[in-house]
């Protein structure tokens, strides 16, 4: 598959990577257990996922609050509310769907753990991006993890423990993780990417869906009354988190822009997300509380991954 990027008029692709650097709440609005505030999950995968909606938002509001080209802004993400039915934005957004994540581990102090599900989607999702795909590890079987060699969580050369599961060690030859580092952060980042080349772990897909289900940190919070210093009467609550270090993709589609007077390509609508876009981004609920600060970089065909 091509990539047509210097083909006029053609759609755009491109992977919007997300390494989250404070732990993240795309909240689902709906208690289905003890969680008051859950995160929001795929049904049929209980995978973590973050609205394509609210990614859209946020990239539209810090392309607004940059000094540019409001026509451009407009033609990108589509006019105010008010005008809404003039034009719909070039910009289009898919769900994030989990890449990476991180669990703790009884060496080297945490993993970033995947399957094979995961990587086989993230290849689907690579090729409907006109992007190269990654050379898929061996398939490991249940209670072993893909790793490298000279990972730091290996205990005596051959175990991995993590959380309260002991996992035997598979070498990756094929070096996934390096695929992945040269494709998920920022080239600013000096020292990530090599922790990330150590630390990726391959698990069965029970084995992942088991930790993206039941690691995931919940926290209580609570309103206190100013005068008694008690919690007020229903403010204790509780609500899950996606740990920080977790890593997710979205991808992004960009095509002509419909505003009238506007006459820019796809081309130039993915080259003005890009020159807008900053390196951190602020995805999810509690931002006044420093949730949610996501890492950010958007890869397409002309980096050649």
């Amino acid at each position: 598959m091509t990539n047509p990027v210097t083909a006029d008029g053609a759609p755009q692709s491109a992977i919007l990577f997300l390494h989250a650097q404070t732990s993240l709440h795309p909240g689902s609005g709906t208690a289905l257990g003890v969680v008051d505030l859950p995160i929001q999950r795929e049904r049929h995968t209980q995978w973590p996922v973050v609205p394509g909606s609210s990614i859209k938002g946020v990239l539209r509001d810090a392309c607004r609050r940059r000094p540019s080209n409001r026509d451009q802004l407009f033609a990108a993400f589509g006019p105010e509310t008010a005008e809404a039915d003039k034009h719909a934005g070039a910009i289009s957004v898919t769900d994030a769907r989990i890449l990476a994540f991180p669990v703790r581990s009884l060496r080297g102090v945490f993993s970033w753990t995947t399957c094979m599900s995961v990587l086989e989607r993230f290849n689907r999702d690579a090729a409907l991006a006109q992007l190269a795909q990654i050379k898929l590890p061996v398939r490991p079987a249940k209670d072993q993890a893909v790793c490298t060699s000279n990972s730091p969580l290996l205990v005596d050369g051959e175990r991995i423990v993590l959380e309260e599961f002991e996992f035997k060690s598979v070498t990756d030859p094929r070096g996934l993780s390096d695929q992945l580092a040269q494709r998920i952060f920022q080239a600013s980042d000096a020292t990530t990417p090599e922790a990330f080349r150590q630390r990726l772990v391959v698990l069965h897909d029970d084995d992942f869906t088991h930790f993206v289900r039941h690691a995931t940190e919940i926290v209580a919070r609570i309103g206190l009354n100013a005068e008694t210093k008690t919690v007020k009467q229903g403010a204790l609550f509780y609500q899950e988190f996606l740990p920080s270090e977790t890593i997710l993709y979205a991808l992004v589609f960009a095509n002509a822009s419909r505003r009238e007077g506007n006459s820019a390509q796809a081309a130039s609508m993915l080259d003005y997300l890009r020159s807008e876009l900053p390196d951190v981004l602020q995805i999810g609920s509690d931002e006044t509380t420093g949730k949610g600060l996501c890492a950010v970089r958007l890869l397409d065909g002309k980096e050649g991954a």
